[in-house]
């Protein structure tokens, strides 16, 4: 960061409120370097976004500090002309999908070292629509899972929230009146009609758990998304089938479709609506999905998963 200029956004109600470090904390672990950084404190859903949009382009980087829609508020907000900053990422959330996948360290002190050593990586962002999502886009039943859960339970639970919230008090009731919706998905030049009862568009090794790719299958800078929808379910309990299934990458194209696009189109009789890492994106009934190839230089380790 020698000679650098930063913008920290601070997002106070991220994540865990126990333990979480306050601003002047964070900028002491900078060092010398806390002399070089703006911080920027959140006061409301969204206020990460105006404030990337507004200051964003007049830093050398911006580090986010809060979880992965914090994240998600911060890059969607940068505008697209002129030389966009470095990422950096200090993840606080309940779940911090993304910062485990790019294998940023979830301690602070870690984190911070990573960000001044400044070394960063090319990664594909989606755009949905008007809006945009770094890691996850789906539809189906659990999606009010998410934005379901209150927050100050995923703030003590984490991940226990998603499951005991999701599963025990909003999946399952759901699945007794579990229906497909008739779905046309257009991809890469290809098309596919049939009633589905899920899907999720990713740039992702796993999702809060749910599902795993395997190793081979995703790179977070090849310009391509990974794709996977359910169809034909017999009866409600066959999810908990197809949740294991995922789990061992048994994708067998009848119930479980998976490919990987750079550009989809969902087309729904009714609106239906998705999440986009995590956050609810409100009804839809046409899609337009756009893998942006390296849009953003996002500070993490080298990997596998890069090309």
């Amino acid at each position: 960061m020698k000679n650098k200029t930063t913008l920290l956004i601070y997002n106070p109600r991220a994540g865990k409120n126990l333990g979480r470090p306050k601003p002047k904390e964070i900028l002491n672990s900078f060092g010398p370097d806390a002399a070089k950084i703006h911080v920027a404190v959140t006061a409301y859903p969204g206020h990460a976004r105006e404030i990337a949009a507004h200051e964003g382009n007049r830093y050398d980087m911006v580090v986010c500090c809060g979880g992965d829609g914090t994240l998600n508020e911060v890059i969607g907000g940068l505008p697209e002309a002129g030389p966009r900053p470095k990422i950096g990422y200090i993840p606080m959330g309940s779940t911090n999908d993304l910062a485990n996948n790019l294998g940023i360290p979830s301690a602070m002190p870690a984190a911070v070292d990573m960000i001044r050593r400044g070394e960063s990586r090319g990664y594909d962002v989606g755009s949905f629509n008007d809006r945009c999502f770094t890691y996850i886009a789906s539809f189906g039943p659990g999606v009010s899972v998410s934005y379901a859960t209150p927050q100050r339970v995923k703030n003590v639970l984490g991940y226990s929230a998603y499951m005991i919230n999701g599963f025990g008090l909003q999946l399952i009731p759901t699945m007794k009146a579990l229906k497909p919706k008739h779905i046309r998905v257009e991809y890469d030049g290809n098309t596919l009609e049939d009633d589905f009862y899920f899907g999720t568009v990713s740039n992702t090794l796993s999702a809060a758990g749910m599902f795993r790719f395997r190793k081979d299958e995703v790179r977070f800078n090849d310009g391509k998304f990974e794709v996977v929808l359910i169809r034909r379910i017999r009866t409600p309990l066959q999810i908990f089938s197809l949740l294991k299934k995922m789990r061992r990458h048994e994708y067998d194209g009848e119930t479980l479709v998976h490919f990987q696009a750079s550009k989809l189109r969902f087309l729904f009789e009714k609106p239906e609506n998705w999440t986009l890492d995590g956050e609810c994106s409100g009804p839809v009934d046409d899609v337009r999905i756009d893998v942006k190839n390296n849009a953003v230089g996002i500070v993490c380790p080298d990997s596998e998963y890069f090309i």
